[in-house]
């Protein structure tokens, strides 16, 4: 019987870990909850990946976000909504607390929908830049939907994100022939900020102006970005590792952008990937993918003739010293091994107010299994003493922050630890200076103690 129970106990477990590493408790903000079903395929795909999903309007005296101090939900979900304000439960500085407390947070907007103030606030804390009026709408004159926006140009096809740098792992990208729907969009610009990381970005031929002052032609002056400067789709990484992620177009959510057939300017027909997208994008924000997880460290001795202890909280200057870090990344609902992009680098520090050595690690494919990669490296500890940290501090954009310090002393060479003064050459002329010395002494001593006195003469003296 415990048997049994303990097997379900496991296959509950397994269930569980395959949702989300920081749980499966959804709660979708819109504002009414009758507009779930422009939404259904979305909610849908999260719940058939094991999301236990609750639905709460803005003004609903039973939302909080808390409960007894910690998080009543794992993940939110915002949606368009008519409200100026949010109300007292979803505050700036709750939202903030929410973060800080690990959780995550996926806000939908819309063009056609006011920003609301609570909204604003927050991403002016995370240096987010949203149009002074809130409802400015991105156009592009050469990248839209023929068969829908054929007058406004409101309906951005494009093409499936690329990483921006060759270091950075692609979550997000599809096919090379896949297109994704932006329909009546906002977009964003976003500070210098190194948490802050863009997913889509607006064409070149893109801009950003407010429909209801557009006139015949639209001014330099009217623009509240163009081109590059839009950030369509961004993301927020904290330190903490919770997520943040902004949709300029909760419409590209909907059950009618799924799969939906769209015509070029060139005359091509294809269907859009949104769905596909929106599994990504909500799959990286809910933690279900890119989080790294640090199985063990181990540091010891690599020395012959002594005892390689695993972690020893001294060693001594001059030692040599392997390090191992094992690493597992999370993908969807398993633990794989962690691979470090090209071009990029795994590194170790081992420091004391500064590095002493910044060193490459490298994988060891002897340790590494299918679940875990095993990343290691030798070196010879610094000629000087005093309190060092082995650090690896490995933060890239939409991976999980991974800062790992271990704490050990160097000391001083004991006065039995040095080599003999016949080991070091240098010192040979003056041992044989000493060994002359005693040498010649002891030759003296010799002599003087078994040489024989000399035999004085004897004078006989007459008397007379």
């Amino acid at each position: 019987m415990w048997s049994f129970l303990s097997f379900l106990g496991l296959l509950l477990v397994t269930v569980v870990s395959a949702i989300s590493t920081t749980g499966d408790r959804l709660l979708v903000i819109l504002d009414d909850v009758a507009d779930k079903a422009s939404y259904s395929q979305f909610l849908g795909d999260l719940e058939g990946r094991g999301f236990t999903v609750a639905f709460e309007t803005p003004k609903s005296e039973s939302l909080s976000l808390f409960r007894l101090g910690e998080r009543a939900y794992d993940h939110v979900v915002f949606l368009p909504t008519n409200s100026k304000g949010l109300g007292p439960n979803l505050t700036p500085a709750l939202l903030l607390q929410f973060i800080n407390q690990n959780g995550n947070i996926l806000l939908a907007l819309s063009a056609s929908t006011p920003t609301p103030v609570s909204f604003v606030s927050l991403l002016a804390e995370l240096d987010i830049q949203l149009p002074a009026d809130r409802t400015a709408l991105v156009v592009d004159h050469f990248n839209y939907d023929t068969a829908s926006a054929a007058d406004k140009h409101d309906v951005l096809l494009l093409p499936a994100p690329r990483p921006s740098r060759s270091d950075v792992k692609d979550f997000f990208g599809g096919s090379s022939t896949s297109l994704l729907a932006f329909p009546r969009g906002l977009g964003v610009t976003l500070g210098a900020g190194e948490l802050l990381t863009s997913i889509v970005r607006a064409p070149r031929t893109a801009y950003s102006y407010n429909p209801k002052e557009a006139s015949e032609a639209v001014g330099s002056d009217d623009l509240f970005a163009a081109g590059e400067q839009l950030a369509l789709v961004s993301a927020f990484q904290a330190r903490n590792s919770a997520r943040f992620t902004i949709v300029g177009s909760a419409e590209m959510l909907q059950d009618a952008w799924f799969d939906a057939e769209v015509k070029t300017v060139a005359g091509a027909t294809a269907k859009t990937d949104n769905r596909e997208f929106a599994k990504r994008v909500s799959g990286w924000t809910f933690q279900e993918l890119g989080v790294l997880r640090v199985n063990w460290i181990e540091h010891h001795l690599n020395e012959e003739g002594v005892a390689n202890m695993s972690n020893p909280e001294i060693y001594r200057i001059k030692n040599d010293v392997t390090y191992s870090i094992s690493l597992s990344e999370y993908a969807w609902s398993s633990w794989t091994a962690f691979a470090v992009p090209a071009n990029d680098v795994l590194q170790l520090e081992f420091s004391m107010l500064s590095p002493f050595h910044r060193l490459p690690l490298v994988q060891d494919a002897a340790q590494s299994t299918a679940e875990a990669a095993v990343y290691t490296v030798s070196f010879t500890v610094p000629d000087q003493h005093g309190i060092f940290n082995f650090k690896v501090n490995y933060k890239r954009p939409f991976l999980s922050n991974v800062e790992e310090k271990n704490t050990v002393s160097v000391r001083h060479m004991a006065h039995d630890e040095w080599p003999r003064s016949y080991a070091i050459s240098g010192a040979w002329p003056w041992i044989s200076g000493i060994a002359a010395t005693v040498a010649g002494w002891l030759a003296f001593c010799a002599l003087w103690m078994y040489s024989a006195p000399t035999e004085k003469k004897k004078e006989n003296k007459k008397t007379q």
